[in-house]
């Protein structure tokens, strides 16, 4: 497999090299040079394949010869040892339910399958590898339960203060080892700053050995894609063939992922980019000007990204051109106000509890199915992490029917440990350095 930096394609590299670099020098994404399509018969019949043989066809095609059969299978088979079903709310509303991994988030799909691919490319003897991560929530947790334990590594978590909930932080400061916590007074982008800074830095590449396991990272992305294929299998079997997703959007990783399996072949009508009032994204596709604004904290804290990283890999999928980015996302943005409201309702019309991200983009796709009524297509929200994580957001009357799952009630009660620090590169880069020889 080969890939290119989005800021020069002339700077091409193995998966391998793309895995642990993470992103190019010139600070641009990795994207691969050649996206296959898949065997129509494959597509044609997804109801036929289990998850991991859908992840198997899926990662082997794209990935080529870089990681032999027999250790590919292997690895989807320890990094994809949970589902992702497809919850049926009425005929024409489905929740893609991807919070039943240790971390209660999609991103476990992306963190244990990147984990697993580093392990296995790690050789005894080689560097410490520090993994560096920004999160606005869910993707620290995934990465801190995916890498906890991995022998040659060491994992530095950046969270913004106080604008993660209590679960949250819980899953990315209880977990010792070789994970560590950072509590950034600022934005999650300041979090994403530090972490691009590092990268760039030409001393702090000579000392430690850097990778990212935030969904810049390829290997992060590339497991993502699994679930849209399993979610149209699920459907394939219920008769419904034409398919809408509606995907909360913050970094727009997701929905990019999503926009990959697309170009292999994933047989979807369209895809809804649902935000909260980090809306960078859907006010571009309205007006054709791309404009970065500093997040806002929202009820929705892991979409709360003002300027999305992914979102120049969506441009590269449409070759730069919006108009055909316009023909197959839509972009929506809601307030927090609309948030309440849709999980309320979504409660009362279906007995369900849906997270603010799973309610935000739920009401994308009412939005749309008023706009355009088919009466063949079928609606995908994407639940990304489980209502639990979000205690504070829900009234009373729902907030006590959630359940609690065994992994978190085990962590309640556990000592938190976390770095205070400011949004400085330089003292940043001073506890990378104090550290290495840790």
């Amino acid at each position: 497999m080969k890939l290119y930096s989005t800021q020069n394609k002339q700077n091409q590299v193995d998966f391998q090299t793309a895995v642990f670099n993470s992103m190019p020098q010139d600070k641009g994404l990795y994207m691969p040079v050649d996206i296959p399509v898949l065997r129509q018969e494959f597509l044609d019949n997804l109801d036929r394949y289990t998850l991991q043989e859908i992840a198997f066809e899926v990662s082997s095609a794209l990935l080529k010869d870089a990681i032999p059969a027999d250790d590919l299978r292997a690895i989807i088979a320890d990094a994809v040892n949970f589902d992702a079903p497809v919850h049926e709310l009425d005929e024409k509303n489905y929740v893609l339910e991807l919070f039943h991994g240790p971390s209660l988030a999609f991103k476990d799909f992306g963190a244990r399958f990147m984990s697993r691919v580093m392990a296995y490319f790690l050789k005894d003897g080689e560097q410490l590898l520090d993994v560096l991560v920004a999160t606005s929530g869910d993707t620290g947790g995934a990465v801190a339960l995916g890498f906890l334990g991995v022998p040659h590594t060491r994992v530095t978590i950046l969270y913004p203060e106080g604008k993660v909930s209590p679960i949250q932080e819980l899953q990315l400061c209880t977990n010792g080892q070789n994970i560590r916590a950072i509590t950034v007074k600022g934005t999650f982008d300041d979090c994403q700053q530090l972490v691009k800074q590092a990268f760039a830095d030409p001393e702090l590449n000579a000392s430690l050995r850097l990778t990212s396991a935030n969904s810049i990272n390829i290997s992060r992305l590339i497991p993502q894609t699994f679930y849209y294929f399993h979610a149209l299998a699920q459907l394939f079997r219920k008769g419904k063939r034409s398919v809408v997703f509606s995907v909360p959007s913050g970094n727009f990783g997701n929905i990019g992922a999503g926009l990959l399996a697309w170009k292999m072949g994933l047989p979807v009508k369209s895809f809804i980019a649902a935000t909260n009032a980090n809306d960078t994204v859907p006010r571009f596709l309205e007006s054709g000007v791309y404009e970065t604004r500093p997040s806002v904290q929202t009820y929705a804290n892991a979409m709360d990204v003002g300027a999305p990283s992914n979102w120049v890999r969506i441009m590269e999928l449409f070759k730069g051109n919006r108009e055909e980015a316009l023909k197959m996302v839509l972009g929506v943005s809601y307030t927090d106000e609309q948030t309440l409201e849709a999980i309320a309702e979504i409660y009362n019309r279906y007995n369900y509890i849906a997270c603010p991200h799973t309610a935000i983009a739920w009401l994308a796709m009412q939005k749309v199915q008023e706009q355009k009524a088919n009466n063949e297509d079928v609606y995908v929200c994407l639940s990304t992490a489980h209502a639990c994580k979000f205690p504070d957001v829900f009234p009373e009357e729902i907030a006590r029917r959630i359940e609690l799952p065994e992994q978190v009630a085990e962590m309640l009660g556990k000592e938190k440990s976390a770095t205070a620090m400011d949004a400085d590169f330089n003292a940043f880069k001073k506890y990378l350095l104090n550290a290495e020889g840790e």
